[in-house]
Parts: structure tokens; C-alpha cells; sequence
């Protein structure tokens, strides 16, 4: 990393987090997430870490993103050959053991009745945002969770300041409708 060593591995820090849920909703499994992100990470060290750290959140989220593209066309051939081979062997490999674990009572005391309805809004929201196009999910999510400006935005997602409105656009639209329905 050059000079930039702390406040490279500050920024890191300070992005780390937010950056693996959003890979997380992306992608919907802790492991190619954390893979995502690390690769991320290392790839703005190893081309960017000589850039101002002004910079640095723009050119992470814009390679967050490319990562996370990359993901899905992969998966999306992985998932072709999965279903072909499913048909072709037969099998139903469904699981529907539950874990024990989850169904003890929580030691600090939280109420259980808050605690699933929390658990349920927040899958509800992670379910709607995975229903999105991606363009559309990763603009709600620099934007909301991020905190970016539409301008920082549109340098991350690659695209003019007119697309991230309208995806942000499209994408909040598209949430509300679900949500709205999912409660009824």
C-alpha cells in the first residue's frame, strides 16, 4: 500500500461492513460476499492506493459493483449446468431439517415476539431487494446505505447522474409496492 497505509486500512475499515451486506443482498450467501468484497479490497490496494482518499470510495464501490457482475454471470452459468444435471440425475435435494439452535430462548433477555417480527421485516426487505434488477439494487444501496451523492453514485455505478435517479427511482417505486403488498 505506499504512504497511504493507515488511511487506506481506515478507509477499508470504514467501508468493510456496509460493503459485505450489500454483497450479501446481491448475492445471497455469506461466503461469495465475503470472497466479493475481499477481492474488492484488494483490488483497490493493488491499483488505487496512490490515488487522494477522496477517491478511494467511488473507485471501491465502482469494483464492488464490477465483482458483483462478474458474480452473476458466473452463477448464472453455474445455475444452467446445476438444473441440467438435477433433471438428468432425478434428485430432489431438498433440507428441511431445522437447527436446533435457533429455537432456544435468548439469554439477554430480548422479547421473542419483537425479536420475529424484526427478523421477518428485515428478510422481507432483503427478499425485496434481491428481487431487484441489479442496476436498480445497487443504486438504492450506495445511495441509502452508502450515503453517496448521486454524482459519487454515478461515478461508482459507471453511469450518468440521470441513470442512478432513475434507478434510485425505480428501485425505491419497486420496494415500496412489495412491502406495502407483503404486509396486507
Amino acid at each position: 500500500m505506499l504512504d497511504n497505509d493507515p488511511a487506506m486500512e481506515q478507509f477499508l475499515a470504514s467501508v468493510e461492513r456496509r460493503a459485505f451486506r450489500m454483497a450479501e443482498i446481491a448475492t445471497g450467501s455469506t461466503e461469495d460476499a465475503l470472497d466479493i468484497v475481499q477481492d474488492a479490497m484488494f483490488g483497490l490496494v493493488r491499483r488505487y492506493a496512490s490515488k487522494p482518499a477522496s477517491e478511494w470510495g467511488a473507485l471501491f464501490f465502482r469494483i464492488l459493483e464490477s465483482r458483483i457482475r462478474d458474480w452473476y454471470r458466473r452463477t448464472r452459468v453455474r445455475n444452467r449446468w446445476r438444473a441440467w444435471l438435477h433433471e438428468w440425475r432425478g434428485r430432489d435435494e431438498a433440507n428441511d431439517g431445522e437447527d436446533p439452535m435457533a429455537t432456544l430462548a435468548d439469554p439477554a433477555g430480548r422479547d421473542p415476539a419483537d425479536e420475529v417480527v424484526q427478523a421477518d421485516s428485515i428478510a422481507a426487505l432483503e427478499g425485496a431487494l434481491r428481487e431487484l434488477p441489479l442496476r436498480q439494487q445497487q443504486a438504492f444501496l450506495l445511495r441509502v446505505w452508502q450515503g453517496m451523492s448521486v454524482l459519487e453514485t454515478a461515478a461508482a455505478m459507471k453511469c450518468s447522474e440521470g441513470s442512478v435517479k432513475t434507478h434510485y427511482s425505480r428501485a425505491v417505486h419497486m420496494l415500496r409496492k412489495v412491502l406495502e403488498n407483503d404486509g396486507s
